[in-house]
């Protein structure tokens, strides 16, 4: 499975999975990692890429499959290293730029109500906002084709961060990180993953409405859909006792893993409508179901979301519609999307015809800032991982090749 929010900048010409989330430098005790306990599933092919996962330094890990008339669940690890709570599948967790989806779903709700136009530029709803505005469209934010420059990537952006974990930035901060750096396009002419792009959709939602992005979560999606354990960080999570999946910054730079807990930072305070959402994995899963099966937009404004355009260099094989990617694995093509945070590694597939699914999380993330042998093999087997998973959905084996980069 590929994914996205942005993560740290030493792998971002790698794939769409590790150009996700973030970047922070961690600090804390230095401790090894263990391999911890497996449970759950009887697949041995899973439960082998949970032992795999936890191996590269991955405190917690689940992969729930839903292969459209049975479910299988594999966990492995734990939710919080404090205690030694094990992991479960129930456990609520960040979910980073998988909120794009539901980000988009809300948009093309309002496009059917006929109170946005994919093609009006940002400028009509946003005056004076954007540079260059009337020449970006909200098609071209959705399907990040703006070239706006993405906010996550400012070199200074997550040491500010490190100086000030509790600060909650504003939209209007976030957006000037961006607004001082060039385009790196003319709209409309290239594709580069933005996450500003979406934190101008959700300027866009809140005013044509009226609502928060979290009361919008809630009225649109969430309550229709049953998801009860599915919300917009406002700012933070709010259930981190038991139930909720931990999330740690890992620094490899050293002889052993220096952990951070970063969970009780303010995720809607720097992510906002591009990865602010939690869930857990059978309602996330639900969600992409719910969206590839035609429950929650018309045929129309679907058919608009699976129009893609082509991926970047290094983001991987498929293509980017609105909010939702393409993904062209060596065992089928899926549809679905992914996500980083300071602490979580998280992708979700459908298939098209939203039958089966499948949701991973692994409560750990990359900090450093220069390439190291424990950051590369985290993403290699991360990875391998994501694709497997995949395979193992569609009732493939995965090829050689991705196995042999798994247990690397």
């Amino acid at each position: 499975m590929t994914t996205d929010i942005k993560r740290t900048r030493v792998l971002q010409g790698a794939a769409l999975m590790v150009s996700a989330a973030v970047a922070l430098v961690g600090s804390g005790a230095a401790v090894a990692a263990a391999p911890g306990h497996v449970d759950g599933g009887r697949d041995p092919v899973m439960r082998d890429v949970a032992r795999q996962v936890l191996s590269v330094g991955v405190p917690g890990y689940v992969a729930r499959i839903d292969y459209g008339r049975k479910v299988g669940v594999t966990l492995a690890g734990v939710a919080d290293r404090r205690d030694g709570r094990k992991l479960t599948v129930r456990d609520q967790f960040e979910v980073g730029s998988n909120t794009k989806t539901f980000t988009a779903v809300l948009a093309l709700q309002l496009v059917d109500q006929g109170k946005l136009r994919l093609d009006s530029p940002v400028e009509k709803y946003l005056p004076g906002v954007v540079p260059n505005g009337r020449n970006i469209t909200v098609r071209m934010l959705l399907q990040h084709t703006s070239g706006l420059f993405n906010y996550t990537a400012d070199p200074d952006f997550f040491v500010d961060i490190d100086k000030r974990p509790q600060h909650v930035h504003t939209e209007n901060e976030l957006l000037a990180v961006a607004f001082k750096h060039a385009p790196n396009f003319a709209p409309g002419t290239d594709w580069a993953y933005s996450n500003t792009n979406y934190i101008l959709i959700g300027m866009v939602l809140q005013k044509l409405t009226g609502r928060s992005l979290p009361a919008l979560v809630e009225q649109r999606i969430a309550a229709p859909l049953g998801l009860v354990n599915t919300y917009f960080a406002d700012p933070r999570a709010i259930n981190t006792g038991p139930g909720y999946a931990r999330g740690y910054s890992v620094s490899f730079a050293g002889t052993s893993p220096v952990y951070t807990d970063v969970s009780a930072r303010p995720l809607g305070g720097w992510a906002g409508a591009a990865g602010a959402v939690i869930s857990t994995p059978a309602e996330l899963s639900r969600f992409f179901e719910a969206l590839l099966g035609g429950d929650l937009i018309s045929a129309e404004q679907l058919k608009q979301m699976k129009t893609t355009v082509e991926l970047g260099e290094g983001f991987g094989e498929g293509g980017y519609g609105l909010g939702l990617m393409r993904i062209d694995s060596p065992c089928g093509t899926v549809w679905g999307h992914g996500g980083d945070t300071l602490g979580h590694h998280s992708a979700a597939v459908t298939t098209e015809n939203g039958r089966r699914s499948a949701v991973t999380d692994a409560t750990a993330e990359p900090s450093d800032t220069s390439p190291n042998e424990g950051v590369l093999r985290f993403v290699k087997v991360v990875q391998a991982a994501d694709t497997v998973t995949i395979c193992r959905m569609l009732d493939k084996p995965a090829p050689q090749a991705v196995m042999d980069a798994l247990r690397s």
